[in-house]
């Protein structure tokens, strides 16, 4: 698959109005400011196809990439605290309407800062996706923040807290969008679950 053939597709800002899935999706969760944007433009071997903004919560809608054929799904950030309520309710529609549909989901990439334990937030997405079968897997971003120490310290504390099920292999990479750590190791999760 060739990461290389990246562009913008479209954006939506409500559930209601995305189109049926026409093939496997990867999608991207992760709450706000946890280096989203900067980890799907290193992906995609771009600069600023995905907007990253200074203010977190920034992406308001879900954003549709063409991939080589395929489609990339950036969904919202969830949990900025600045954010009014009925923004916040409109997010969690956005994210909870496109996982009730009937899609074809061939992977979604859960994003977690590998500096802090997994917020509560963090934990409900991975339960959720433990509880729906979707088949998923974990990201750990900004690694570059850290010493080789304290990421193996934090991959087995967040791999504790996150309770994962020993009988179903849940992949966990760790990432940085700065160092481009991980990055290929993702692409071939990604190319991988395409193929199935």
């Amino acid at each position: 698959m060739n990461f290389h053939l990246a562009s913008f597709k479209a954006a939506y800002g409500t559930s209601s109005q995305l189109p049926p899935s026409t093939g496997p999706e990867i999608s991207f969760a992760g709450r706000s400011n946890v280096g989203k944007s900067s980890l799907l433009n290193k992906l995609m071997y771009r600069k600023g196809l995905a907007k990253v903004s200074q203010t977190p919560g920034k992406t308001a809608t879900i954003n549709f990439y063409d991939v080589d054929g395929h489609d990339f799904v950036d969904l919202p950030g969830y949990g900025y605290a600045k954010v009014a309520k009925s923004e916040k309710g409109r997010w969690s529609e956005l994210i909870e309407g496109y996982f009730n549909q009937d899609r074809n989901f061939a992977l979604v990439v859960s994003l977690i800062d590998i500096r802090h334990d997994p917020s509560a937030l963090d934990l409900h997405m991975v339960n959720f996706l433990l509880e729906a079968d979707l088949p998923f897997a974990i990201a750990l971003t900004k690694a570059d923040k850290l010493s080789k120490q304290q990421i193996n310290k934090q991959r087995a504390a967040i791999r504790k807290a996150l309770a994962l099920p020993r009988d179903r292999e849940i992949p966990i990479v760790v990432t940085s969008s700065e160092s481009g750590a991980g990055v290929d190791e993702l692409r071939t999760l990604i190319s991988r679950a395409l193929a199935e």
